[in-house]
């Protein structure tokens, strides 16, 4: 079976339009992107695209390449100290003279729609449901959900090594009561922890790592994250048709993703516009 993230994504922009489509005051997310770099321009204008589709505000501020990390700090400074802006993103990844964890840092953890601060993903660790999720691995967790995949007592393993993406979902899994396995480039005999999975997680950039000598049973539920780009062809981790012919639930189907965190960005505006409407009216 294909496990469709297409499926997935319409169904959270569909339910949030209709949910926003019924407020009064809409929500609005601010965008900071520096350079002009071709992927994150795509990106960028997939979270325009959809915000508008459902109705969500959107204003992006774009900087030149050249930008010191003075210069951004400042303008983070003044969004975190503005008060018609409600929460914000900076778009990474970011020119290499650009300290990219301090920038991170730097933002109001209250702003973060993208959950990325510190003090955010601990939030993610201690399993407060209170608040939002980093959008990579809440589309996973998401689409696990839509298909009715029970994750309490499975065997997974994630391989991958990303403090944005990799360490919250592992966390978010356990908290699920999951027994998670965390591999990466440094594990020894990765097939060991493969083969006694009953879910794999991948995203380590390495073409077709996941095929058929590292999965044993066919009922195996296995989630592609990210894929490289060699000689202008895309390859995704997981050797889709090899395991699709064997029968395998596996994700995605060898399309973009990004229209999936990009819902689940939408998603966490919109819940981050009702958590300041509380606070407000307490």
């Amino acid at each position: 079976m294909i496990i469709d993230w297409k499926k997935v994504a319409k169904n959270i922009y569909e339910n949030l339009k209709k949910e926003i489509k019924r407020l009064k005051n809409k929500p609005k997310l601010v965008a900071i992107l520096v350079w002009d770099n071709s992927s994150s321009l795509r990106y960028i204008a997939q979270k325009e695209k959809w915000a508008k589709y459902i109705w969500i505000n959107f204003e992006l501020i774009h900087f030149d390449k050249n930008i010191t990390q003075k210069e951004l700090e400042k303008k983070i400074i003044s969004l975190n100290n503005d008060d018609l802006v409600s929460w914000f993103i900076v778009q990474l990844p970011l020119p290499k003279h650009l300290k990219e964890n301090e920038i991170i840092n730097l933002i109001n953890p209250d702003k973060d729609v993208d959950w990325f601060h510190p003090i955010n993903q601990w939030k993610v660790v201690l399993w407060d449901e209170n608040w939002l999720k980093p959008c990579t691995p809440a589309w996973i967790i998401e689409m696990l959900d839509f298909y009715n995949i029970e994750v309490k007592w499975k065997n997974i393993c994630v391989i991958w090594r990303s403090n944005i993406v990799w360490k919250p979902i592992t966390n978010m899994l356990i908290n699920r009561q999951a027994s998670v396995t965390s591999c990466n480039s440094l594990t020894k005999d990765i097939k060991y922890y493969t083969k006694n999975s009953d879910i794999i997680i991948s995203a380590v950039w390495v073409p077709k790592l996941i095929n058929k000598d590292l999965v044993w049973d066919k009922k195996t539920i296995i989630i592609d994250v990210w894929f490289s780009i060699i000689e202008w062809n895309i390859f995704w981790d997981v050797d889709f048709e090899e395991l699709i012919n064997l029968w395998h639930d596996v994700s995605p189907v060898p399309w973009w993703v990004w229209s999936l965190t990009v819902a689940v960005l939408m998603k966490n505006t919109l819940k981050a516009h009702k958590i300041k409407n509380i606070s407000i009216n307490k």
